[in-house]
């Protein structure tokens, strides 16, 4: 398998219980590597920016509570 026609092609020839199982598998996956590119984003400063901006709206009272 070496293009995503390919694999998709493989996934739709899973059965149920094969399909159930890759979902579960790879919505792990997906967590895993965005959790991966959020911690780099964080150590490379590229939500400092944010991150004040949503201290400062703190500060000032524009939050409100869930």
């Amino acid at each position: 398998m070496s293009t995503v026609h390919d694999i998709k092609e493989a996934v739709r020839q899973l059965s149920p219980e094969e399909l159930a199982a890759f979902r579960a598998w790879f919505a792990e996956f997906d967590a895993s590597a965005w959790d991966r590119q959020f911690e780099e984003d964080i150590a490379a400063g590229r939500l400092d920016r944010l991150a004040e901006e949503a201290l400062r709206d703190l500060r000032e009272g524009r939050c409100t509570d869930l």
